[in-house]
This record gives C-alpha cells, sequence and structure tokens, in this order.
C-alpha cells in the first residue's frame, strides 16, 4: 500500500499531519479486535452526538451518513442507550489520558488507526481498551442475556470502546 498524507484542520487542531500506512481497516494488532467500526459507533450514538461533529474531512463521508450527531450540545438521548457514560474531555486531560496527537481521546484515536495510521500511543489504547472488558463481566455477571435495559451505563460505555454489548 502506498503511503496516504493526511493533514487535519479542526477547531482542535491545525496543520497536524499523519500518514495511512496500513489499508482502512485492516492489520490490527493482534490484541487488538474492536466489535464495532467507527461508522456503526456513530451511527448507533455515543458520546451524546457531540464528538467529530466538525471532522468531515477527515474521514470518509460515509462514516457521517446517518450518524447521531447534534453540533450544539452533548445530548446523552443521542446515545444508543440513552444515557450518559462518559467523562468530560477536562477529566481525560487531567488525568493524562490524552495523547497530544489525539486531543479528543480514545475514539479519535480508533477513528485514525482504523484509517491506516499506527503512531507510537497504539499499545497504550490498545491496552486502555483491553481493560474495557472488565465491564463486559460485569454485564455478563449481572443481566440476563439480551437485556438492554440491564447496566445501561456500562453498555454504553462499551459502546464508546467499541464493543458491542448487545451480543451479552
Amino acid at each position: 500500500m502506498k503511503k496516504k498524507k493526511v493533514v487535519v484542520n479542526d477547531r482542535m487542531q491545525r496543520n497536524y499531519e499523519y500518514d495511512l500506512i496500513e489499508p482502512m481497516g485492516k492489520n490490527f494488532h493482534p490484541e487488538f479486535k474492536p466489535e464495532l467500526t467507527p461508522k456503526q459507533m456513530l451511527r448507533m450514538g455515543i458520546f451524546g452526538g457531540k464528538y467529530m461533529t466538525d471532522c468531515g474531512k477527515e474521514f470518509p463521508e460515509d462514516w457521517f451518513v446517518d450518524a447521531r450527531l447534534c453540533h450544539d450540545i452533548h445530548d446523552p438521548q443521542l446515545n444508543f442507550f440513552g444515557i450518559n457514560a462518559s467523562q468530560p474531555l477536562s477529566v481525560w486531560r487531567e488525568k493524562g489520558w490524552i495523547y497530544a496527537d489525539d486531543p479528543r481521546g480514545w475514539f479519535q484515536w480508533y477513528c485514525r488507526y482504523y484509517m491506516g495510521r499506527r503512531c507510537p500511543d497504539d499499545m497504550r489504547q490498545i491496552k486502555r481498551w483491553k481493560a474495557m472488558k472488565r465491564h463486559v463481566a460485569q454485564i455478563r455477571k449481572n443481566c440476563l442475556s439480551g437485556d438492554l435495559n440491564c447496566r445501561k451505563r456500562q453498555r454504553q460505555a462499551l459502546l464508546n470502546w467499541a464493543y458491542d454489548s448487545r451480543k451479552l
């Protein structure tokens, strides 16, 4: 695959450049097996619809067709489970969870990784993704199979991390 350069100019980054070195959606690290694509996540409803409303030029247009987005406010009703299950970006910054090249956090990293970017932060992000499995265990332990009303906050959190709790 020939490298492709992406230049980002949005509200949070100006003239940030990265290379796509892998085919889209392929050649993931063997320990990283997300169950949902960014497009699926955006359509289902994540982060109150406020996430990446100004990023249409960076990612494929079809990711945003039928995406549940709100340009004005964070609206938990736009989330698949209709509940807020995320912390403000300020908390992520305070805890040191933000990688400088991905100022919006994990989902931005995942979108870029999915597109084919690889970067020095990949293993840290994959480790954080794997840590979300604890929520899968809690849903399996405490909910009847297929009961999407059980532990909705944990289910939404899993969705925000590309896990599909509808299968649990």
